[in-house]
């Protein structure tokens, strides 16, 4: 049975400090690749994916919830790299930390695995860490800066409609990312290399040819993610997800391709509805999968069981005793789960 969602709180001071410069710089690099590509939405820049966002859910998920003032430092140095702050900058950090905090707690509290081993799994992210939690940073960066002057009142609601979007893809493409590189177990075997290396390359010669085709193309991606979901679950299919987006993304801010002749409003619907639609299929469709794949792991192993004590029935001798299974504090019935995946004393999280 799969880890919980960890909220691990590191002991020493000194561990807790290095933790949060990690996440600090991490955010700032996230922060440096989103503001590689932009778009200006009534007057205001603003970024198709907000990597950042899904960098800070992911160090609350693996790290704890302690690394909080990570999130805050990132997000000021990557403000004090745009412009000299002001007041606004205020809610800017308030909302870009409290909205991960709130993902984090609500996962925590829907008993989210890290593993995103269930269906339930992926529905929890999508909708309780992306879609609910994402409303917050929203909500309070475009109303401060409206409060503040920064932005026109009527600029409020596509600038708040871009800010929601592009954090909440930040969650949906780059958290299930990092959750599942941080639980990967290398090396593949030489046969699934081989098949990666060939998904890797129908992936990089047919996504710019869908993306930067003159006529609409974009759905010819959805095999290649379906392909990686169906053979390589989790990790296969994000990463096509993100490479899809990214190119996407770069097709878009150049009007090129499938984006070419539109305004930027409408750029940037058709941008976002696509690259949802494609990170929600490889999110869901792999969770699907490794559900599936655990169900049949769980009766296999169960008539197995079966078999070995009827044998033994036959034989006139009395079944061998069963194992209990080890359940260590983080609530996983196989011990298999990873040190930060171990839920605080304070506050455990159980198994539903």
């Amino acid at each position: 049975m799969a880890a919980v969602v960890g909220i691990a709180e590191p002991r020493r001071p000194g561990g807790l400090a290095v933790r949060v410069v990690a996440v600090a710089a991490c955010y700032y690099a996230a922060a440096r690749l989103g503001l590689l590509r932009e778009l200006t939405v009534e007057g205001a820049v603003v970024t198709p994916i907000w990597p950042p966002t899904g960098v800070a859910v992911a160090a609350l998920l693996i790290f704890g919830l302690r690394c909080w003032p990570g999130v805050t430092l990132g997000a000021f140095l990557a403000v004090l790299s745009l412009t000299t702050p002001g007041v606004e900058v205020l809610g800017v950090l308030f909302g870009n930390t409290a909205a991960p905090l709130c993902a984090a707690l609500l996962l925590r509290r829907a008993g989210f695995r890290t593993d995103l081993s269930r269906l339930r799994d992926g529905l929890a992210l999508v909708f309780l860490a992306a879609l609910a939690a994402m409303l917050i940073s929203a909500t309070v960066g475009a109303g401060f800066l409206v409060l503040t002057d920064g932005l026109p009142a009527a600029s409020f609601w596509p600038v708040w409609l871009a800010w929601w979007v592009g954090d909440a893809m930040g969650v949906l493409i780059v958290t299930p990312l990092l959750l599942s590189l941080h639980r990967a177990r290398l090396p593949l075997p030489l046969g699934r290399w081989r098949e990666a290396t060939a998904l890797a390359v129908v992936a990089c010669l047919l996504v710019p040819l869908a993306a930067y085709s003159p006529i609409s193309t974009l759905f010819l991606v959805y095999p290649v993610v379906i392909w990686a979901a169906l053979r390589f679950q989790l990790v296969g299919s994000v990463l096509c997800a993100l490479l899809t987006s990214v190119v996407a993304t770069v097709a878009a801010t150049d009007g090129v391709g499938a984006f070419a002749g539109l305004d930027r409003i409408a750029v940037m619907l058709k941008l976002q509805a696509f690259n949802g639609a494609t990170a929600l299929t490889a999110l869901l469709l792999s969770a699907v999968i490794i559900e599936q794949r655990n169900t049949r792991d769980s009766v296999e192993k169960a008539c197995q069981e079966l078999v070995e004590v009827l044998e033994h029935l036959t034989a006139g001798e009395a079944p061998p005793p069963r194992p209990r299974p080890h359940t260590d504090e983080s609530g996983d019935s196989d011990g298999s789960g990873d040190p930060g995946d171990t839920d605080d004393r304070s506050s455990p999280s159980g198994i539903p």
